[in-house]
């Protein structure tokens, strides 16, 4: 099987994964978290300054998600996980090659 140089498969499940930079943290809003608790978690979990997680507490609210981080998803999945165990609801969504 050939595949590309960015994708990695896992002989074990026979899965395929992305081995690069090529998925984003999704943070979604919703009429529970206040901007204070996202900006919070965004600050301590994602390591964003106070004026970068408040800009993207702006965007969640009026758009309905935004990715608030980009990379791989070994690196994203605890920050994924940090999040939605503070009942934030966030996803990581693999972008396109």
């Amino acid at each position: 099987m050939t595949t590309s140089p960015n994708i990695k498969v896992n002989p074990e499940t026979d899965t395929m994964a992305l081995a690069d930079d090529y998925c984003r943290l999704v943070v979604w809003n919703d009429d529970v978290n206040t901007f204070e608790w996202v900006i919070q978690a965004l600050m301590e979990v994602c390591g964003h300054s106070n004026e970068q997680a408040e800009q993207c507490a702006i965007i969640i609210d009026s758009k309905g998600k935004y990715a608030v981080k980009e990379g791989d998803y070994d690196s994203l999945k605890p920050m994924c996980d940090a999040i939605t165990e503070r009942g934030i609801g966030a996803t990581i969504e693999v972008t396109a090659l």
